[in-house]
């Protein structure tokens, strides 16, 4: 099941996160999602939405919005849809404890996805146009370069 680490990591008794449930977004387009996230280090929280939950990437710097600049993007459990709405603090002594923001949202067009390459269009507020997630091999499998193409 996709969604056995998120719930793993969490108490949803503790945090105001969202519990798990697998659904599609309400939108007819897929969605997507950038969160700011003040945890133990700032990092941006970059989210797809497929296959009926979000599939996530936490960025150490702020999402890149012109060509050329790449930024690291280490693959992290998948959360809820209903994760795409979350903004607010999870407590001290909770997995992530900090402020999360939402930073950026909108939809996407999915262009092309294998295992190693995912391209897309965002349709966002402040990411705009197509970009690309492309696996790598640094620091192990989880590790992937963002960009806009």
């Amino acid at each position: 099941m996709p969604l056995t680490q998120y719930k793993a990591k969490r108490n949803i008794k503790k945090s105001s996160e969202p519990k798990s449930k697998l659904k599609k977004s309400k939108s007819k387009k897929l969605i997507f999602i950038i969160q700011k996230h003040r945890a133990r280090n700032l990092h941006y929280d970059f989210r797809l939405e497929m296959n009926k939950v979000l599939k996530s990437w936490a960025l150490p710097k702020q999402p890149p919005r012109i060509k050329g600049l790449k930024r690291l993007a280490i693959q992290v459990e998948d959360h809820p849809i209903n994760y795409a709405k979350f903004k607010g603090t999870i407590p001290k002594g909770n997995y992530g404890a900090g402020k999360v923001e939402i930073w950026d949202n909108g939809t996407y067009e999915l262009i092309e996805k294998d295992s190693k390459k995912i391209e897309f269009t965002l349709h966002g507020k402040k990411l705009k146009g197509d970009y690309v997630l492309i696996k790598t091999n640094y620091q192990g499998n989880k590790s992937w370069l963002f960009f806009k193409v």
